[in-house]
């Protein structure tokens, strides 16, 4: 079993792999700027095998109490995550991107870590030519449109990532999410704010035509994915995407989560305007389909759970958590 540092680990995914990491045998540290005390459903603080340091990313002094000469793997998730952060803030987006990667790259060379980056699908931009592989280009907009900062942000990183790799031997791996989504997830994301509205409720938004296609992709299978590439020498130096290949539209995704949650006061959705919201300091992505075929040939990897399932689970989940539905806006900031 190995001795594993998670940045970001008390947020949405980075708590699901802590506990996986838990489960199989592993000494974890969560490094992350703040304990999750609200969610409730985090249950893994006292565990014998579980440690805290408390932090930012791009503070290095507080991250070298984190990772130390001991430890085996670094699995990289703290980021700032949610189209608001993006559009309202962008330089904290590229700090803690480009500034908290560099730091996490140079104390794992030092203390011979492998590293295991999160990536994300947004590093494709809007390429029209989809679905898409791991090679293939990126097509972003402008610099003035606040939108694309994590795009270029979290390409940055792997740009690093990949440069250590090659200049001096740092063992990496970098996995692309697409749009994840479940329990603890934020309720500032299309299936996560959907489920909130609708258990509380209120008609769940569509964003613009409601055509936009998204491969969703739930927290599991994410997790799952990510566990394979830190484990697999075959993944060394190499990217993976990790997500669904069944794309849905916004529009079906929602009336499915209105469909399974079965509120009798909601039966449709609310428009909501992107241009009017954010104005040209956001971009959306019309379709965003990747190739996973390298994750399934590489490392065995396979999605186990489909839309349908995810969200019941998710929605059995948020029901169980009355505090979740209490939640008004975004919770977790620095973490992914």
């Amino acid at each position: 079993m190995s001795n594993v540092v998670v940045t970001g680990g008390y947020g949405f995914v980075g708590s699901h792999l802590v506990t996986a990491l838990l489960n199989r045998g592993d000494t974890v540290t969560v490094f992350d700027f703040a304990r999750n005390t609200r969610d409730t459903s985090i249950d893994f603080d006292r565990h014998p095998n579980f440690r805290f340091v408390q932090g930012d990313v791009t503070d290095r002094t507080a991250l070298e109490a984190a990772i130390t000469p001991d430890v085996d793997k670094v699995f990289h998730l703290a980021s700032v995550v949610g189209v608001n952060k993006y559009v309202e803030d962008p330089l904290r987006v590229v700090d803690v991107s480009v500034i908290g990667t560099r730091n996490v790259l140079e104390l794992s060379h030092r203390h011979g870590a492998r590293v295991v980056f999160t990536s994300t699908s947004e590093v494709y931009g809007k390429n029209p030519n989809t679905p898409w592989s791991e090679d293939d280009d990126r097509v972003v907009g402008s610099t003035r449109t606040a939108r694309w900062s994590y795009s270029t942000s979290k390409a940055m990183a792997e740009h690093m990532v990949f440069a250590m790799h090659d200049a001096y031997g740092l063992p990496v791996t970098v996995v692309r999410f697409f749009n994840v989504y479940g329990p603890r997830q934020n309720p500032i994301f299309v299936i996560s704010k959907s489920i909130h509205r609708i258990l509380n409720g209120r008609e769940p938004l569509l964003y613009d035509s409601g055509n936009q296609t998204r491969c969703f992709t739930y927290v599991d299978d994410a997790v799952a994915g990510t566990l394979l590439a830190a484990d697999s020498d075959a993944g060394i130096g190499e990217a993976f995407n990790i997500g669904s290949m069944t794309e849905t539209t916004m529009r079906d995704a929602v009336d499915l989560a209105i469909k399974i949650a079965k509120v009798d006061s909601v039966s449709s959705t609310e428009a909501f305007d992107t241009a009017v919201s954010y104005g040209d300091r956001y971009e959306d992505i019309p379709r965003r389909v990747p190739d996973s075929t390298k994750a399934q040939r590489v490392l065995g990897w396979r999605l186990q759970v489909d839309l349908e399932e995810g969200l019941r689970r998710t929605i059995e989940w948020a029901r169980a958590n009355p505090w979740y539905l209490e939640e008004a806006g975004d919770r977790q900031g620095q973490r992914t």
